[in-house]
């Protein structure tokens, strides 16, 4: 066979790039690879690689070229360049809990949990401090957004005049932010301009699993949200199941999972189980929308257009740190932030003090 000229290879090469441009790069199969912290060791310590050290880093955000990570125990915020592993703290300073606005190590958080970026900014629900910041790229300046620093409550207004529960899981489209109230089993939303937060689903302190509209919906824990186009995808934990919600009448209804019904069963809708506390957080390219099964230990995968669940990678019920494909690969107990870039999924592996990829 003729060898191609090298005017083809270039050709073929920059096909191959605008195919992964166009998101039809290769599916993930699995290969899990731990890329930075040391498993077992909690610390506070920024570098490359295994050289730094986090303390239960439990959610992520991407801007394509870095990770975004929620350093909880530590309280702070990090990032991980994703060309070369190194870690850098951003904002907060590990070992000093508080509600400080200001620049970069003079903020002050207390168990940051969930974490969404979008044009050069992140915003993060500060959980321990019942609100949500905004942390300005560039400058690394923090700010509160909404939310009163230690008060506890359920109530909608602007800005500061809104109370929330134990904040987890965040999403925006780049005009909201939506917000998962876990202890209220509500899900708010805050307006990117004004900050005013209204409550769009569920009812404040009422559990269940109903789907409807708005109000008449109910959740048990809501945690991990994601969002592509109008469609509000939730985790929802205490039900078992993944939820899932149009942004533009509230609608829920229930994608995966059977309510009450715990397991760890690969399936179609609701023919499939997840873990006890299933998928701390999720996110989507659009085609697949992931999961992080904690209690399983394993991270799902359930394709948008049938609902089909599959088992990426992971061992139902095996604890460990096994860097592997598949089942071989070993998570800790409740592997949670999950994310998505370059067609390739991150992992906080919360319990190990790492961050893993899967490709």
């Amino acid at each position: 066979m003729q060898s191609k000229k090298p005017a083809e290879m270039i050709l073929i090469a920059l096909l191959f790039t605008l195919l992964a441009d166009h998101g039809l790069e290769a599916a993930i199969k699995g290969k899990v690879t731990t890329i930075a912290g040391q498993p077992g060791l909690s610390g506070n310590a920024d570098g490359i690689g295994s050289s730094a050290r986090f303390n239960v880093p439990c959610a992520l955000s991407t801007d394509g070229a870095n990770l975004y990570i929620a350093d909880a125990n530590n309280h702070t915020i990090r990032k991980l360049e994703l060309l070369n592993g190194r870690v850098t703290t951003i904002a907060g300073l590990a070992g000093s809990p508080g509600s400080a606005d200001g620049i970069g190590e003079s903020a002050r958080f207390k168990m940051p949990w969930g974490i969404a970026f979008y044009k050069g900014n992140l915003y993060i629900a500060d959980s321990g401090n019942k609100t949500i910041r905004k942390l300005v790229l560039s400058t690394r300046e923090v700010s509160t957004i909404a939310g009163s620093p230690g008060n506890y409550g359920t109530l909608d207004g602007i800005g500061r005049e809104a109370r929330f529960g134990a904040l987890l899981g965040l999403a925006t489209d780049g005009l909201d932010l939506y917000a998962a109230d876990t202890p209220f089993n509500t899900i708010r939303k805050i307006d990117l301009v004004s900050y005013a937060v209204t409550t769009i689903a569920g009812i404040a302190g009422s559990s269940g699993t109903i789907d409807g509209q708005g109000s008449q919906a109910l959740f048990n824990k809501p945690c991990g949200l994601a969002i592509y186009g109008r469609s509000l995808y939730i985790a929802d934990s205490g039900n078992y199941t993944i939820r899932k919600m149009d942004i533009t009448t509230s609608k829920v209804t229930t994608l995966a999972g059977q309510a009450g019904a715990s397991g760890d069963v690969d399936g179609k809708g609701l023919a499939a189980r997840f873990g006890s506390s299933p998928a701390n957080m999720i996110t989507t390219d659009g085609k697949y929308l992931y999961v992080s099964d904690g209690h399983n230990r394993t991270i799902r995968k359930i394709a948008l257009a049938t609902a089909e669940v599959s088992t990426v990678a992971g061992a139902s019920g095996m604890k460990g740190s096994t860097d592997g494909v598949g089942k071989n690969a070993l998570f800790g107990v409740g592997p949670s932030g999950i994310t998505i870039a370059n067609g390739m999924l991150f992992v906080a592996d919360g319990q190990n003090h790492t961050i893993r990829r899967i490709e």
